[in-house]
């Protein structure tokens, strides 16, 4: 039955938006992290003639009805907007405070490096080089872009902060140095980005990144804050709930089909 096949297409689709709705709930409490969004978009659809016997209208209705195949996940996008500033008070911790500015990270793969970008900023030390140096990283382990690359430190340090213009001080004894700079960031369209997990984006192939991208010279920071995911639990609740009502109205209407061939099949 047509009807079958329509709701069981639907059905796999709002399953990918019950997953997208699960995933955004799960990352909740995730530093820096962005709400993915859905639409939906219809199918294909197609003609189905109502022609009688020897071409003769059966009832008062056009040549002939459009039926839609069913829905599919037409794209997702993330939403872009700044989460809330949470304060930390720890050195390592800093929030960007504009909507399109990005950290910088570098990403090692099959041996070549690639420039991504993350908002989330709860930076570590990671000690290299047999201890003798430290490099400023990500909560996952990836070097975080200052002006001159990779920020790199001498271990032998006894305190370290971050500024709110980027500036990273370093004490040593009673000699404090701004030793490094974050490098920020600003992508005038942030849509065009694609994410690449761990809370990270890139810019795929075919864009042109240097067109998209330009250093912020002063930027201002919120050292010792965290941001915050935007994820609104109220309206992904409410997302859930309606996608779960619409996965059932489709597996009734599977259920009643096959009651329909059932009896179809009883008659004699």
């Amino acid at each position: 039955m047509r009807s079958s096949f329509l709701a069981a297409t639907t059905m796999g689709q709002l399953q990918k938006k019950l997953d997208l709705i699960g995933h955004n709930l799960a990352n909740s409490n995730t530093t820096g992290y962005k709400t993915r969004t859905a639409n939906f978009s219809s199918l294909l659809h197609q003609q189905i003639n109502q022609n009688g016997i020897d071409g003769e209208s059966p009832r008062l209705t056009p040549e002939g009805i459009r039926q839609g195949t069913g829905a599919k996940l037409g794209h997702t996008n993330v939403r872009m907007d700044a989460g809330t500033i949470t304060q930390t008070d720890r050195p390592l911790d800093v929030a960007l405070s504009e909507d399109y500015h990005f950290f910088q990270v570098q990403v090692t793969e099959n041996g070549e490096a690639e420039t991504q970008y993350t908002r989330a900023g709860n930076f570590y030390l990671q000690p290299i080089n047999n201890n003798q140096q430290v490099a400023l990283v990500t909560s996952e382990g990836n070097p975080v872009v200052g002006e001159n690359g990779p920020v790199v430190l001498q271990s032998d340090m006894d305190d370290i902060s971050i500024q709110d213009n980027g500036n990273i001080v370093v004490r040593r004894g009673e000699q404090q140095a701004v030793e490094a700079s974050l490098e920020i960031m600003q992508i005038d369209r942030p849509r065009s980005l694609e994410t690449v997990g761990g809370n990270r984006y890139r810019f795929p192939d075919n864009v042109p990144e240097a067109d998209m991208t330009a250093v912020v010279p002063n930027a201002t920071l919120h050292p010792g804050a965290l941001e915050s995911s935007n994820v609104d639990m109220g309206e992904e609740l409410t997302n859930m709930m309606e996608m779960q009502r619409a996965y059932q109205m489709n597996s009734k209407s599977i259920s009643i089909g096959d009651q329909m061939s059932g009896l179809i099949n009883q008659l004699r």
